[in-house]
């Protein structure tokens, strides 16, 4: 959408052009720093919009590539990135699993205790108690 809206409004800017060019067709002098000569101002006016588009298109063209170069660059980034981010989270799945089998052994052995004491278990009894 965006692309037609420019289309459409670079479209209108060159029929302005072309009206006002055809409305100015007498001849000017164009200096040169070697001359000069007369050339009809509709000449002029085409040439110097036809020039400004070839320098406008030359800067969106270098930007473009720039644009694209960067891209590439970024997205190679990526592909090696990947592969260490997906071994990390393979690491952290691991250690995550062997930090909930530590915390289920530790609550079957808190479990153990405790029923060990609500049964007044003679081995945790102090000599005085028994």
């Amino acid at each position: 959408m965006k692309i037609q809206w420019a289309l459409i409004l670079g479209l209108i800017f060159a029929i302005i052009i072309a009206l006002f060019a055809m409305v100015n067709i007498e001849d000017v002098p164009v200096n040169y720093m070697f001359g000069e000569a007369y050339w009809p101002l509709i000449l002029v006016i085409l040439g110097s919009a036809l020039i400004g588009a070839i320098i406008s298109a030359s800067f969106s063209l270098v930007r473009i590539f720039s644009l694209q170069r960067e891209a590439k660059q970024l997205r190679k980034q990526l592909d090696q990135k990947e592969p260490e981010l997906q071994q990390e989270l393979r690491e952290l799945r691991e250690l995550l699993a062997l930090k909930d089998a530590e915390l289920t052994r530790r609550n079957d052995e808190f479990y153990t205790l405790e029923q060990r004491v609500m049964n007044k278990d003679p081995m945790l009894l102090d000599k005085s108690e028994r």
